[in-house]
Formats: structure tokens, sequence, C-alpha cells
């Protein structure tokens, strides 16, 4: 996928569906003073370009995950690939990232209880090829966002 410039129009566009994905595309047009069918073209266009994705966002406190860990990982060498492999299968697991640094891979999962946490964490030990693991517990979230624009 090859990188792709958007205009002041398009920034427009995703800021308002970030705030709101079911945004009619009238009230987008009139908001950005442009006709209907120009948000609806350039829409398509975001959407087609990967630029933006439309998907429902789901509050994890609000279905009862309310437990939330980031834990960084140090895997043995020529583990990582095979380490996040085994992440991904994890329900619990809702995001994965590699970084830089004494802990390659970083983890954060959304689990109902401390004690789910305490169950991943055990989980996680018996992965093969896992050095070392550091827990960080969340204790509250002041900023989530997917506005970057």
């Amino acid at each position: 996928m090859e990188d792709r410039m958007i205009d002041d129009l398009d920034r427009g566009i995703i800021k308002l569906l970030s705030k709101d994905g079911r945004m009619p595309f009238s009230e987008i047009a009139t908001h950005l003073k442009v006709t209907e069918k120009t948000i609806r073209q350039r829409y398509k266009n975001l959407v087609s370009d990967q630029i933006i994705e439309v998907v429902g966002v789901v509050n994890p406190i609000a279905i009862g995950l309310k437990e939330g860990a980031i834990i960084q990982i140090k895997p043995k060498q020529g583990y990582i690939k095979k380490i996040t492999e085994r992440l991904k299968g994890m329900e619990e697991v809702r995001f994965i990232t590699i970084t830089s640094g004494p802990y390659p891979i970083l983890i954060q999962i959304n689990v109902r209880s401390q004690d789910d946490i305490r169950k991943s964490l055990l989980k996680l030990d018996e992965l093969e090829g896992i050095l070392e693991i550091n827990s960080i517990i969340q204790l509250e979230n002041y900023k989530n966002t997917f506005d970057y624009i």
C-alpha cells in the first residue's frame, strides 16, 4: 500500500466520523460546506485506500472487562514471531506490538477481574520462548482515542 496524501476536506470528513461514525453524509456535507455527492465520493476513496475503516468500537467496561494490564515480554533469541502468533490466539489480548528496548513485545489485556489478570500471566508463563514478563496493572484510563487527525 502506497502512502496517499490527504487534504483538508479528507481531514474534515475523518474528524467528523471519528466523533460520530454514523453521521449522515448530508450532515457532514453541511459542516464542510460541500455537496453530499462530494462527501460520498471522498468517503468511498478513503475506505478503498484503507485510510479509514468503519468498525463498531466496544467499550470494554460496559461489557464487564473492567481490569486491564500492559505486559512487557522478553523473548529468547529467535522467538518473537512464534510468541506473537500465540498471543494473537489469546482472547484477552487486545493489542500486540513489537518495541525497542529490553522487552521487545508489548501487549495489552482487558479482563473481568484481577484474578483473570493472574490467570493470563500464568498462561503467558507457559509459552515456550519467554525469558521474562513485566506486568503493569492499569488503574485508570484518562484518554483512549482514535482521533489521529
